[in-house]
């Protein structure tokens, strides 16, 4: 049998972006029946947070297409950059938070910026939307759902 892909999403204090990511893609995976194809969780370059649930409008958000996310906040740890194949993160500042935990060339290669996965070829950040209205987390949503397609495409599924 075939191991699991193993993707971690990866933003800031894993309340808003990362845990949007990862129900958008989870839900995307339910819906093509591979399940048993990946492993995904999502993180936080900072401990802020930790135990909490995802942002309230980052729920909402969710919510309002069917994707109920009950994920805990947790911070990234050395032994995740070994452990998981991809290393999604939202921005360049996580890409650079990121990077800084290591030498490794083979971890380097699996970190990526998960907006280049959009359709539209657009910057390549996934925004925070934490200082702004929930239109912000609609369009964070919106995003995500679509770049978690450009992976599965890029990925070859």
């Amino acid at each position: 049998m075939k191991e699991k892909t193993k993707v971690l999403f990866i933003c800031l204090g894993n309340i808003c972006r990362s845990p949007a990511a990862q129900g958008a893609l989870e839900n995307l995976v339910k819906q093509k029946n591979l399940n048993h194809s990946f492993e995904i969780d999502s993180c936080g370059t900072a401990g802020y947070h930790d135990g909490d649930l995802p942002d309230p409008r980052t729920r909402k958000a969710a919510e309002k297409r069917g994707i109920h996310l009950t994920h805990k906040s947790r911070k990234l740890t050395i032994k995740d950059l070994k452990y998981f194949d991809y290393l999604l993160v939202m921005d360049e500042n996580n890409f650079r938070d990121v990077i800084s935990l290591t030498n490794d060339a083979k971890v380097k290669e699996k970190i990526y910026l998960f907006g280049q996965f959009r359709s539209d070829q657009g910057d390549p950040i996934v925004p925070d939307p934490y200082y702004k209205n929930e239109t912000a987390f609609e369009k964070v949503q919106d995003l995500v759902e679509d770049c978690s397609l450009g992976f599965l495409n890029f990925l070859g599924v």
